[in-house]
């Protein structure tokens, strides 16, 4: 199967740069993923096509305002590092702009000298091993320093950093946000749960791997990046239950369906676990505890069409993205949603 297979035209104005005044106002795309057939709602209908003891899956990670602009100890040549995976309490793995400036023993301040780092190692992908020194909580540090790791697709700026984080964002550590359930209310999710709906936590932290191009011809020569995941003994309980009572399993987005893809036995059943993941989901692969997905519009050729080309068939997607495009949804992090049931 080739990667050209999953290209479509985007007019460029149709890619989301900011988020609606109200998330829950975003457009949805309904589509019925066995037949293709098309409704157009609103993201607050969803709760329309949930029923009692279903279950619906979401990833409670929290993106870390991992963008830190400082300079050169002793200079003024700017830096900027982007934290995409720690690796202990002071070392963190991450992309440096401009390469040349973050070589092996280069030191560099950030924030008046609250913050300083040193390069340890430079890896074969150029990424840096970053060692850094601190007074206080790292996280609070980062918290005050640090800028929302926008994807390259979104030129504006966020005035609220929180609009890029789900209302139910709980345990730090992802580079990018898991936008599927960007639209999410709390007032939503609160109908949703008096519908008699299940409601379930899981974490995946999101690697900047989500952005990167597939760059193979065939997809099946595609090597996909890792990402940390953990699902609770509740969680996993609930969600077992609702698959032996004959109810739905619906994932908030594709990092929620990897997970529990990751996880489940060739039966279906999920248990309490943590791990890395780099699971690559495509046409041909039979799922084993997704039943419906939400999610947003993707960008051409990426992994993330793949997957949800698996669940309801390339052809039916690419018609439903193509119907997108001519009814002018929005696109990518901050755009519409589509839910495949």
């Amino acid at each position: 199967m080739k990667v050209t297979d999953f290209d479509f035209v985007l007019p460029e104005e149709l890619i989301a740069q900011h988020p609606l005044e109200n998330r829950e106002q975003s457009r949805l795309m309904v589509v019925d993923k066995n037949t293709g057939e098309l409704q157009h709602k609103h993201f607050y209908n969803v709760v329309e096509y949930f029923n009692p003891g279903d279950t619906l899956v979401l990833n409670n990670t929290r993106v870390l305002p991992a963008r830190l602009i400082g300079h050169k100890k002793g200079s003024t040549g700017k830096i900027e590092f982007l934290l995409l995976k720690r690796l202990s309490d002071n070392r963190w793995e991450a992309l440096s702009k401009p390469g040349k400036r973050a070589r092996v023993g280069a030191e560099f301040v950030f924030g008046d000298g609250l913050l300083e780092a040193e390069v340890v190692e430079v890896k074969e992908d150029g990424n840096r091993i970053i060692e850094f020194k601190y007074e206080g909580i790292f996280e609070e540090i980062l918290d005050r320093l640090g800028q929302m790791p926008l994807p390259p697709y979104i030129k504006e700026t966020l005035d609220d950093k929180e609009r890029y984080q789900t209302v139910y964002s709980k345990e730090s550590g992802s580079a990018a946000a898991p936008t599927a359930g960007l639209h999410f209310t709390n007032e939503l999710l609160k109908e949703i749960k008096d519908k008699g709906v299940n409601i379930v936590y899981l974490t995946l932290h999101v690697g900047l791997g989500t952005f990167r191009p597939v760059k193979v011809e065939n997809i099946e020569s595609h090597n996909m990046h890792s990402e940390f995941y953990m699902l609770s003994k509740e969680s996993a309980d609930i969600i077992n239950n609702t698959k032996k009572s004959g109810k739905k399993v619906i994932a908030v987005g594709t990092t929620s369906t990897r997970t529990l893809e990751t996880i489940a036995d060739e039966d279906g059943t999920v248990r309490e676990s943590s791990g890395w993941t780099d699971i690559f989901i495509y046409p041909g692969y039979k799922f084993k505890v997704v039943d419906n997905l939400i999610t947003n519009f993707h960008l051409p050729e990426s992994t993330l069409i793949m997957l949800v080309s698996a669940l309801a068939g390339r052809e039916n997607i690419l018609r439903a993205y193509n119907t997108a495009v001519e009814e002018k949804y929005r696109f990518f992090s901050f755009g519409d949603a589509m839910f495949l049931h």
